[in-house]
């Protein structure tokens, strides 16, 4: 039987965040296979069941949110923070991978693009993609920064208001819902081309996953009721997210025949449906890990406990790092035309494999060579800021590493 972890403020370290980070890191990696495949190929029926199926693994990037609300509120909720250095930590340790992989990622696009070198553009290209985290997948990122500027008014919020933590819940799941039908039924119909940007690019936008974050706050407030209520219901749940889960394929159809949208609106992930979809998922892998964390505890094979412990551990940096992998597997695909479609699909667990295989073995190099534990975030910094990242906040520090969450 393995030992229980404490953490430093004397609460049980929670196994079963490790298992959920790993879940939604390796499903957005699959979201991503999917999409690199389904680009390659030809129409046909193979293409149209991996658009069909694309909608169910959105949930993954909700389900990053969650998480990094979750542990936030676990180790800020309960003592009094000096905010400044809260925000020196924070923007520091995620800020110097999002500076850099945009850096390294943006020259390795000039140099395979055969384009030559033009500091002037490259520096224009940089500043860009750093001031909109639209490139490489690091819009996640750019959305924690939003979230850590205002997280001090959420910690506010449930203080203030700590005997009305489910009115706060409920209010934050109508808002989110509404800006949705907002963005699917209306914005489609509204020039919004002189918008600023963080409102034009709403799948960035902080406003836009607010209610994922409080859901994850009030988890942490009330962690064991949260689990006692989930345990009880826990077949409902899981029977809710089945149903729910066929109805994105009732759903692509939907806004494809019926709303007659463009593929990418058809395909984002803000859209009311999702929403409810991703909680009950969130909900789902939630109930999953506290079997993880059960099992753990009893007898789990030490291989298992070890792979999940270091890929949580690593979770930031495969996030990071994935560009890599995915752009060797869509220039291996785009290679690869005179396949049929049927072919290539059944390649898809080849290619997932390569992804994962490949994000995990760079990240946990990273890991495990200084200085380039830097650039996913697991490093200490000494000098010029003097910056330590706490060994006694792992889990806080861990979960928004990914996590982890568009």
């Amino acid at each position: 039987m393995a030992e229980q972890k404490m953490t430093r403020h004397g609460k049980p370290y929670l196994y079963e965040v490790d298992f959920m980070r790993c879940v939604f890191i390796f499903g957005v990696l699959l979201n991503h296979t999917t999409t690199a495949f389904g680009t390659a190929m030809n129409d046909s029926l193979s293409k149209s069941l991996i658009h069909a199926t694309h909608l169910s693994l959105h949930f993954t990037r909700m389900g990053f949110m969650f998480m990094t609300g979750l542990v936030l509120f676990l180790n800020y909720y309960g003592k009094n923070s000096k905010w400044l250095t809260f925000w020196k930590r924070r923007y520091t340790s995620v800020g110097i991978p999002y500076l850099a992989w945009n850096a390294i990622l943006l020259l390795f696009v000039d140099l395979f693009s055969g384009i030559a070198l033009n500091g002037m553009q490259y520096w224009k290209d940089f500043s860009y993609s750093v001031l909109h985290g639209n490139n490489f997948y690091l819009y996640y990122v750019f959305v924690v920064f939003q979230l850590y500027l205002i997280f001090p008014a959420f910690i506010w919020l449930f203080r203030k208001f700590k005997d009305h933590h489910r009115t706060i819940l409920l209010v934050s799941f109508t808002i989110q819902l509404a800006l949705l039908i907002g963005v699917k039924y209306g914005l489609p119909h509204i020039d919004n081309s002189g918008w600023p940007y963080i409102f034009r690019a709403y799948g960035n936008n902080v406003l836009m996953y607010q209610a994922y974050f409080l859901a994850g706050g009030y988890t942490a407030i009330h962690y064991q009721k949260v689990t006692a209520f989930l345990t009880k219901f826990k077949k409902q749940v899981y029977a809710i997210a089945v149903l729910l889960s066929f109805g994105t394929f009732l759903l692509y159809e939907y806004n494809g025949r019926i709303l007659k949208l463009s593929f990418s609106k058809m395909m984002t992930a803000q859209q009311p449906y999702l929403m409810v979809y991703a909680l009950v998922m969130v909900a789902v892998v939630f109930l999953i890990g506290q079997k993880y964390a059960f099992y753990r505890m009893h007898g789990l094979n030490p291989t298992v406990e070890k792979f999940i412990a270091t890929s949580s551990k690593v979770s930031f940096g495969i996030y990071l790092v994935q560009t890599i992998p995915l752009a060797i597997l869509s220039f291996t695909l785009s290679k690869l035309t005179f396949i049929p479609s049927w072919l290539m699909f059944w390649g898809i667990p080849i290619g997932y494999a390569f992804v994962v295989g490949s994000s995990f073995l760079i990240s946990y190099f990273c890991l495990k060579v200084p200085p380039f534990d830097l650039l996913i975030g697991r490093g200490k910094l000494k000098w010029p800021w003097k910056f330590k990242q706490p060994n006694s906040e792992n889990i806080a520090i861990e979960a928004e590493k990914k996590s982890s969450h568009a």
